[in-house]
């Protein structure tokens, strides 16, 4: 039986979240397939030499623990570990300078920049959105007017972007290149409010042209989109290290389809 180190952060608080409770469940369904254990990131070293596999879920943001998720990072690529997701993204991993990148290549994204010289090449917006490109959870959010974006001592390392009038947010879920399941909030003021989405094979297609350009082969993968007034889907962003499942807002029909397609990857590994 396979030996798998389970990496999370039992006691990170999330807004909306209980990381602890998605983790448990899904632990202790995976401790039914293989020889699972649970560990905090902080402390994986001395264990990631001896299982066959590690798992890199809900840690919280890598913010929070930069030196260690670095340092675990480098012992990934030098000791040749296996893990799932595989560290070979260039989304969320590595900050969202690809908003940035998806932008100039002209893929269906929140138009975003990262110098102040380029605003005239967004559309025009009452409120601009101010984010780190090294932020999650919405940690240095600032909503601005351009005057008062204008004034702001802003550098490369902050993204820019006009405020979206959406109707909602809506999550695709992808196993490797396998679409699984979508969820979104029918109020946006309640991110985490969730509720099962039914896509149209048009908004899976959507979905998958991000999976298809980011560089992941084994993994799990959250595609965040905004439905605009006009019914258009906009790339909010795409989680490729650690994506918060939601499986407890699921059906146990959903659930046991996601388990069994994540079992088979880690086997097919």
């Amino acid at each position: 039986m396979k030996k798998i180190l389970y990496l999370t952060d039992l006691y990170c608080p999330a807004k909306g979240r209980n990381y602890y409770e998605e983790d448990l469940f899904l632990s202790g369904i995976l401790k039914d397939h293989f020889d699972i254990v649970l560990c905090s990131p902080k402390n994986s070293s001395s264990f990631e030499n001896d299982v066959d596999l590690i798992i890199f879920r809900n840690t919280g943001s890598v913010l929070n623990f930069k030196e260690v998720y670095d340092s675990f990072r480098e012992r990934v690529k030098t000791n040749d570990l296996r893990t799932f997701n595989d560290f070979t993204g260039k989304a969320d991993m590595y900050g969202k300078q690809y908003l940035v990148d998806l932008t100039l290549d002209d893929y269906p994204v929140i138009p975003t920049s990262d110098d102040i010289k380029n605003i005239d090449l967004l559309p025009k917006a009452e409120t601009y959105v101010i984010k780190p490109k090294d932020g999650a959870d919405s940690i240095g959010l600032e909503f601005l007017n351009k005057e008062e974006l204008f004034k702001k001592d802003l550098n490369n390392d902050i993204l820019i972007q006009p405020a979206i009038d959406f109707e909602y947010e809506v999550s695709f879920y992808f196993i490797n290149d396998k679409f699984e399941y979508a969820v979104y909030a029918p109020n946006k003021k309640e991110r985490w409010k969730l509720e099962r989405y039914v896509p149209s094979a048009e908004e899976i297609e959507f979905a998958k042209r991000f999976i298809g350009w980011n560089t992941i082969e084994n993994g799990i993968q959250r595609v965040d989109a905004c439905k605009t007034k006009d019914g258009q889907l906009l790339l909010v962003e795409l989680e490729d290290l650690n994506p918060y499942l939601s499986l407890l807002e699921l059906n146990k029909e959903t659930v046991e389809i996601f388990i069994n397609d994540l079992v088979d990857a880690i086997n097919n590994l």
